[in-house]
């Protein structure tokens, strides 16, 4: 009988593999133990062993495409044994691995039970403003404050209201002539991108009927429908789109600029790539509504030649201003697909910030006596020991003087862990790994730097095993050798706290009284206060300084 072979979870924090590459194809023979895959994780690329002896009847996964843990990838089973119910199976299914989307059942008789009425809004002479996508990133706005009131009379190129977006306050502008008959939004409340603010039109118009048109079209986009038909909002959005020609229009189809009280009316799109350009608005003529200059016409702007105008000095003497070249530059961008390293650092750092209530302790400590002691070590040690060694070792000493700090939230309880797993994290080329030095507290300095090294090696070229990056207690992030003097790191799950060390610098210390030359070292430690408290964590800086400072004491 043919056997399903699924994404295994190889590590702690997998959700989805990457077929890397497949080793065998369809119709090849294959035993148990046969290597089938090689499967990318969050972690590392690993192999894919098949647990069977047969025939490689289907593979369901393209190399490079991902599949979740679970997910069908291949089946195995007799040579020449039918499959087809198995695979009908799997494609009913949809994607391999993922549960059928439940269905929407229909009535009998093809129709759905609630039909949704279609609301004539032609008779209608009002059009409804909708909040505008002011920026790239924007989802939604805020009504910072409303410049006109309900029945107050509008004009094209009127401010309607202060808009606050998810970057700047900008100004809503009207597009029609009329009345503000509603006002869908208070000032401070939020709406989405095209979610109904105002309506304008003639005085006295039933605005209530396109209301309720958008209020049907809202109710069945959620009702299950047999046929597809045109929306209302379609046509409230085509009507509120449409303009009419302004009149007076120049030969090119351009109007002149058009000139309010003294403002030029202008899209604030407009406004900024005109200012970014250095461009004069006052020489741009505008064909949109009543004259406004938009971004079309900026685009297609060729600034003329005009003399320079003269600018009076201090002495009273006129100069002529300092032409400042135009810089012509292209927008480019590349997008590449995240890995799924990358996706699984996205998504588990981003569950720590926002889950855990982090909060920071930061020590300076001289580093003198620990620069003396690493030169003496290295005259007789196997190994070239680092400062980040003696931090690990230093580290693990402190853990076992404060073992409420060695410990995880489990939600209803917390765990206070008796060994001394020290993960270090090491920065790859697609992110970040931390590879674990376990019972660091019981090995050497020699032993430590040599783990160390393994382990870099390993987690540079992908080779590190479920084993060796995972059990983590506490955490070391050193960025000391990238000259960084001091940062703050996020808390590594599921430990309860995390050290960031930065680098050893030269900086005048005082010693008896005088200024002397010394090495200090800034290290930032970051707690989850729902285990460790901010006595509790300088209590263990003060420890960790003290070693440090006094190496001798490693050996206690």
């Amino acid at each position: 009988m043919a056997e399903v072979i699924r994404m295994p979870k190889m590590s702690d924090t997998m959700e989805e593999g990457v077929i890397a590459s497949w080793l065998v194809k369809e119709g090849d023979e294959v035993k148990s133990g046969d290597i089938l895959a090689e499967v990318e994780t969050d972690k590392a690329t690993m192999e894919l062993e098949s647990y069977e002896d047969g025939v490689l009847l289907h593979i369901g996964v393209k190399e490079k495409d991902a599949v979740p843990v679970d997910g069908v990838i291949a089946v195995i089973g007799k040579k020449g044994e039918d499959i087809s119910s198995l695979l009908k199976d799997i494609d009913s299914t949809g994607s391999p691995g993922k549960p059928a989307e439940p269905s929407v059942e229909t009535p009998s008789n093809g129709t759905a039970d609630a039909t949704v009425e279609e609301i004539d809004t032609s008779d209608v002479k009002a059009s409804v403003i909708t909040m505008p996508k002011m920026s790239d990133t924007m989802t939604e706005g805020t009504i910072s404050s409303w410049l006109k009131k309900e029945g107050d009379e509008v004009k094209s190129g009127d401010i309607l209201a202060e808009v606050e977006t998810d970057k700047a306050t900008m100004e809503l502008e009207a597009y029609e002539d009329g009345t503000l008959l509603y006002i869908g939004v208070k000032d401070g409340d939020s709406i989405e991108v095209d979610g109904i603010i105002a309506i304008i039109g003639e005085k006295g118009a039933d605005y209530e009927k396109l209301l309720k048109a958008n209020k049907a079209k809202s109710s069945s986009e959620t009702a299950p429908v047999a046929v597809e038909q045109p929306t209302v909002q379609e046509e409230i959005s085509a009507s509120s789109r449409s303009r009419v020609p302004t009149a007076g229009a120049n030969e090119n189809g351009a109007t002149p600029v058009s000139v309010d009280n003294g403002r030029i009316k202008i899209s604030p799109l407009a406004r900024k790539m005109a200012q970014d350009k250095g461009y004069d608005i006052s020489q741009i003529q505008g064909t949109g509504d009543h004259g406004r200059i938009i971004k079309r016409d900026v685009e297609q702007f060729t600034p003329s030649a005009q003399p320079a105008p003269a600018v009076a000095s201090v002495s009273g003497e006129t100069t002529a201003p300092v032409a400042l070249p135009q810089v012509v530059g292209e927008e480019s961008f590349e997008e590449v697909s995240v890995s799924q390293m990358r996706k699984t650092i996205a998504k588990r750092l981003s569950e720590s910030k926002f889950t855990a209530p982090h909060f920071y302790v930061t020590m300076e400590i001289n580093m003198d006596k620990a620069v003396e002691a690493r030169k003496s070590i290295n005259e007789v040690a196997p190994v070239k020991i680092s400062f980040n060694d003696i931090v690990i070792k230093a580290v693990a000493a402190a853990l076992r003087l404060h073992p409420k700090v060695n410990a995880s939230w489990l939600g209803d309880k917390i765990r206070y862990n008796k060994h001394i797993h020290v993960g270090v994290a090491v920065a790859v080329d697609e992110g970040l790994l931390v590879p674990v030095v376990r019972f660091a507290d019981n090995k050497s300095l020699s032993h430590i730097s040599s783990e160390v090294k393994q382990l870099a090696e390993k987690a540079h070229s992908k080779k590190l095993q479920p084993n060796e990056w995972e059990g983590n207690t506490f955490t070391v992030s050193n960025l000391g050798m990238f000259g960084v003097e001091e940062f703050t790191a996020i808390i590594n799950p599921p430990d309860a706290c995390i050290l960031a060390v930065g680098g050893i610098k030269q900086a005048p210390i005082v010693k008896d009284g005088q200024f002397v030359p010394g090495n200090l070292m800034k290290v930032t430690l970051s707690c989850d206060h729902r285990v460790v408290d901010g006595a509790l964590g300088a209590a263990f800086l003060k420890t960790l300084k003290g070693i440090l400072e006094d190496p001798v004491r490693i050996l206690i």
